[in-house]
């Protein structure tokens, strides 16, 4: 598998990029955008940080093929001045064996890692991660046997106006990153989260979950309003070990730990769970954890702990020293409908938009619950309220419709798990 120092080989100079087949975006009114954001965050909804370009592209209409090196080469310019980033969305994916596909900036200084055959999958679809530059190309090398095999189209391309790091829009200053001291004793459930995208265009986070089976099958949480369904789960995108290096340091996360691609499994308003099984196991060198879950109706007792990335930052860690409340979502007094966990007041740290989805966890490193709102920041002391995970256990009975019949295949009847 050639590495992006080998690209030159394909017999395309920068110079000829110019002569290939283009799309050219115009710039955003990021101003207006961010004003839309903002509305975004007040309604609950979950956060966006590119917009979708419908495109419809592909080799055997755009473009043709150039003899290379290994095979034959077909490329795509895409242009969109001033976008912080860009992502691609393939309605049609799947490569046969000796097949490349490789995407990186025009100059050179961005890419992707190179996606094979290996990264074919049920949904026949590839959503790609970020990458920061707004002007790229995508590149399809085929042996010359093979054309005749590939399916491929490009069919969205995300116009990133704020992303990972970003100086504006950043998470507020309480929040603490999970490279600092106060997360020591929380290394396993750290490595249980994740940022996520969706349909290239809007950020939340979620976990990896365990089931009764302790068998490492990917099963995948978040929260409902992050728009995971029957339709959209394909588009999801999961960076791992998106974190600072350094305690109170530079915004320098990575983003070369990723996967692509799921398959719903279930979900509900109510307690405003998400489920997926993701197309492919996490690599074992990424480190990544299974979070282990209390699905009683007890379980709720302090101190209480959130992992999650607030605004799309680095992943952070927040503390509640108090008991949490059952509560309805919003709602001030106990139980209410029942259907939440709601944490009073975080004693240190705090959660925003783009945290919703994450795992909150009681004294016993256990998921109680997954974020789905409340006005918790940086300088007050307003509620968060979590979707309840015994609410979802059984959800509306249907397979569809609960956690039950997923994080307990054997039906054994048993309602807590630790993180493996």
């Amino acid at each position: 598998m050639k590495s992006f120092a080998l690209l030159a080989t394909l017999g395309l100079s920068f110079s000829a990029f110019s002569a290939i087949n283009s799309s050219y975006f115009e710039p955003l009114d990021v101003d207006a955008l961010h004003t839309q954001e903002l509305a975004r965050e007040h309604k609950g909804e979950a956060p966006h940080f590119a917009v979708p370009k419908v495109v419809s592209i592909n080799p055997t209409r755009d473009g043709s093929w150039e003899k290379s090196s290994e095979g034959y080469t077909w490329s795509h310019r895409f242009t969109a001045p001033n976008a912080v980033s860009l992502n691609f969305g393939f309605s049609q994916f799947n490569l046969p064996e000796g097949a490349e596909l490789n995407i990186f900036s025009a100059d050179r200084s961005e890419f992707i890692r190179t996606f094979t055959a290996r990264d074919n999958n049920v949904n026949n679809e590839l959503w790609t991660p970020v990458i920061m530059s707004d002007d790229v190309i995508v590149e399809l090398t085929v042996p010359e046997e093979s054309i005749a095999d590939v399916q491929f189209e490009v069919a969205q391309v995300g116009q990133g106006f704020r992303t990972f790091g970003q100086s504006t829009l950043k998470s507020g200053s309480c929040n603490i990153d999970v490279a600092c001291t106060e997360s020591v004793g929380w290394e396993k459930e750290v490595n249980s989260v994740g940022v996520i995208s969706t349909g290239g265009s809007a950020f939340c986070t979620g976990f990896m979950v365990n089931n009764t089976s302790n068998d490492k099958t990917p099963f995948f949480m978040t929260a409902n309003h992050c728009r995971i369904n029957a339709s959209s789960a394909a588009s999801l995108v999961v960076y791992w070990n998106y974190q600072t290096s350094k305690c109170g340091g530079d915004r320098d996360g990575k983003m070369t730990d990723f996967q692509s691609g799921s398959t719903f499994l279930a979900s509900g308003s109510k307690s405003d769970f998400s489920l997926v099984k993701l197309n492919t196991a996490p690599e074992a060198r990424w480190n990544v954890n299974f979070a282990g879950w209390d699905a009683t109706a007890e379980g709720y007792n302090s101190p209480m702990t959130a992992i999650h990335h607030p605004n799309v930052d680095e992943k952070s860690i927040s503390f509640e020293n108090d008991n949490a409340v059952i509560a309805s979502y919003g709602g001030q007094t106990s139980p209410g409908d029942g259907t939440h966990v709601r944490i009073t007041d975080w004693d240190k740290g705090t959660t925003e938009p783009g945290s919703s989805g994450s795992p909150v966890f009681n004294k016993d490193h256990r998921v109680v619950g997954q974020l789905h709102g409340g006005g918790a920041a940086c300088g007050n002391d307003l509620s968060d309220y979590y979707g309840r995970l015994n609410t979802s256990w059984n959800g509306d009975g249907s397979k569809t419709g609960s956690l039950k019949e997923h994080l307990d295949p054997a039906k054994t009847g048993v309602m807590v798990t630790n993180t493996i």
